[in-house]
C-alpha cells in the first residue's frame, strides 16, 4: 500500500474502543478490590471480632502476596500473549472476589455455630472469639490471595496493549484514561457496596461485584486481536500507530524481534528497570493505604459508618476529586512534548515532578479535619490525584524505554516492588493504629493523640514519598536512553 492511499484513507479509532475496555477493566479491578475495605469495619469485624492489625494483616499479606505473583505476572503475560494473559487474569481474580462469600459460612462450620447472631453473642476477648477471629482472617487471606493472582495481570495486559495500539506521544494519555478507572472504581464502591451489604448482607457485595469480570470476559474475546490482525484497525490507524517504529519497511523483520523478550535477570541488570521499581516501591503503597483505610478513617475519627450518607459521600467525593483532577496526567506531558519538543521521556519526568508536590497536601488532612471531614475528604483527593497522574506516566516509561516485547515483563516487576511498599505500610498502619488507640493520649504526634496521630504519621509518610521516589528515579536515569536487547 503507498503513502498517498494511507495518507486519503480516514483513519479509524478502533485504539480508544480498546483503552474504554481498558478502563472497564480495571474498574472492575478496583471495585473488587474495594469491597473489603468498604465492609470490613462495620459489617465483617462485628461478626468475626477483628482489630485493626487482623485487619491490616489480610491488607499487608494480600500486597506481599500480589508483589510475589506480579513478578512473575508480566513475564506469563509476554509469554501467553495479551489476550489470552488478560482473559485468564480476569477470570481468576472474578472467582477470587466471589469467593470471599463463603468465609462467614465456613468459619461458623468450623466452629460449630449455627447463625450469624451466635458469630455477634461470643464475648470479645474471649478464646473462641480469638478463634473466630483467626479462622476468617485466614480464609479471608486466601480468598484474596486468589484475587491477587488474577490482579496481578491487569496492568501488565493493559499496558501492554498500549504499547501495542499507541504510539509514544499518546500512551501517556492512553494510561491516563484507564488508569483512571482504578479512581472510577474507588469512586462508585462507595455510592453501592455498602448499601448492597446494608440490603442484602456483605456476602452479596462479593458475589454481585464480582460476577462483573464475567461479563467483561465476553466483550475482550470479541474485541481484542493485535492491531496487524484486526477487521476494526484500517491502514490509516496501523501507519499511525506505528510512527515511531524504525524499520516500518521491513515489518516482517520487526515481527520476528517482537517476539523475543528480555530475559528476567537480564531486565534486573538495566538502571532503567531500577527506576522503575523505585518509582513503584515508594509510590504504590501511598494509594493502597487511601484505598484501604479511607473508609475506616472517616468511621474511627468522624464516626461516620461507610453505610450511612455522610460516609458515602465523604468516600464519594473524595474518589470524585481523585477521578477529574487526574485524567489530565496525561495532557501534561503531550504538551511539553509537542509545544515545547522535549523528547517523551524528559517530558514525562518533568510532569511526574509537578504531580510529586501534589501530595504534599496529605500534611493539612488532619489539621483542617478538626473544622469537618470534608476537608481531609478533599485533601485525600487531591494528593489521590497526584497519585494517579504520577502513576499514568510512570507507566509509560517502560514503553518509552523498554521493547514492546518486555513491557509487561517490567511492568510485572514494579508491581512487585510495589506489592511490597504496600505491605508495609498497610500491615504497619494496622499495627500502628492499634497500638495508639490503647495508648491514648500518651501517644501524641504534632499535637494529636490516641489514632489521630497514628493517622498524621502515616499521611507524612504518603506526603513526601513521591519527592524521594522522583530524586533516586532522576539519578538512576537522567536522561532517556532506550534499551536495545
Amino acid at each position: 500500500m503507498n503513502g498517498s492511499t494511507i495518507k486519503n484513507d480516514v483513519k479509524t479509532n478502533w485504539r480508544w474502543y480498546l483503552c474504554a475496555l481498558l478502563f472497564v477493566a480495571t474498574t472492575v479491578n478496583y471495585l473488587d478490590r474495594q469491597v473489603l475495605s468498604l465492609t470490613w469495619k462495620d459489617f465483617i469485624a462485628p461478626e468475626f471480632h477483628w482489630t485493626d492489625s487482623d485487619y491490616g494483616m489480610i491488607t499487608g499479606w494480600f500486597s506481599l502476596f500480589y508483589a510475589a505473583v506480579s513478578l512473575f505476572a508480566g513475564t506469563a503475560i509476554d509469554r501467553l500473549g495479551t489476550k489470552k494473559g488478560y482473559l485468564l487474569a480476569i477470570i481468576i481474580w472474578s472467582a477470587g472476589a466471589c469467593l470471599h462469600a463463603g468465609c462467614g459460612w465456613l468459619t461458623m462450620e468450623i466452629e460449630g455455630l449455627d447463625s450469624v447472631e451466635a458469630l455477634h453473642a461470643v464475648k470479645q476477648g474471649s478464646a473462641l472469639a480469638l478463634s473466630i477471629s483467626t479462622i476468617s482472617v485466614y480464609l479471608f487471606l486466601g480468598c484474596r490471595m486468589i484475587l491477587a493472582i488474577g490482579e496481578s495481570g491487569n496492568f501488565p495486559s493493559a499496558i501492554k496493549v498500549t504499547a501495542e495500539y499507541f504510539p509514544k506521544k499518546d500512551r501517556a494519555l492512553s494510561t491516563a484514561i484507564f488508569n483512571s478507572g482504578a479512581s472510577v472504581g474507588a469512586l462508585a464502591a462507595p455510592a453501592t457496596i455498602p448499601f448492597i451489604a446494608k440490603a442484602w448482607g456483605w456476602e452479596s457485595a462479593f458475589i454481585i461485584i464480582g460476577a462483573l469480570g464475567f461479563i467483561w470476559v465476553f466483550f475482550w474475546l470479541e474485541w481484542y486481536e493485535k492491531p496487524e490482525k484486526s477487521k476494526h484497525v484500517n491502514a490509516a490507524e496501523l501507519a499511525y500507530i506505528h510512527q515511531d517504529d524504525e524499520k516500518e519497511a521491513d515489518k516482517a523483520k520487526a515481527d520476528e524481534k517482537a517476539e523475543k523478550t528480555i530475559p528476567l535477570l537480564k531486565c534486573l541488570t538495566y538502571r532503567q528497570t531500577w527506576e522503575f521499581i523505585a518509582g513503584k516501591f515508594f509510590t504504590d503503597g501511598v494509594w493502597w493505604f487511601y484505598l484501604f483505610w479511607a473508609p475506616a478513617y472517616f468511621s474511627d475519627v468522624y464516626h461516620y459508618p461507610s453505610a450511612s450518607k455522610e460516609g458515602a459521600t465523604l468516600i464519594f467525593i473524595l474518589y470524585f476529586i481523585v477521578t477529574v483532577v487526574s485524567i489530565f496526567g496525561g495532557y501534561l506531558p503531550k504538551l511539553f512534548v509537542e509545544k515545547r519538543g522535549m523528547d517523551p521521556y524528559g517530558g514525562r519526568m518533568l510532569a511526574m515532578l509537578i504531580f510529586a508536590f501534589m501530595p504534599l497536601t496529605a500534611l493539612l488532612a488532619q489539621p483542617l479535619g478538626q473544622y469537618g471531614a470534608i476537608f481531609p475528604a478533599v485533601i485525600i483527593g487531591i494528593a489521590g490525584a497526584g497519585h494517579q497522574a504520577w502513576s499514568a506516566n510512570l507507566y509509560s516509561t517502560i514503553g518509552d524505554m523498554f521493547p514492546k516485547s518486555t513491557v509487561a515483563t517490567i511492568t510485572g516487576v514494579g508491581t512487585m516492588a510495589g506489592g511490597i511498599g504496600s505491605y508495609m505500610i498497610n500491615q504497619g498502619s494496622g499495627i500502628l493504629f492499634d497500638y495508639a488507640e490503647k495508648a491514648g493520649s500518651s501517644f501524641s504526634f504534632l499535637g494529636f493523640e490516641g489514632k489521630p496521630a497514628g493517622y498524621m504519621i502515616v499521611f507524612c509518610i504518603c506526603a513526601v514519598a513521591y519527592l524521594i521516589a522522583w530524586s533516586i528515579m532522576k539519578t538512576l536515569v537522567p536522561k532517556y536512553k532506550k534499551i536495545v536487547p
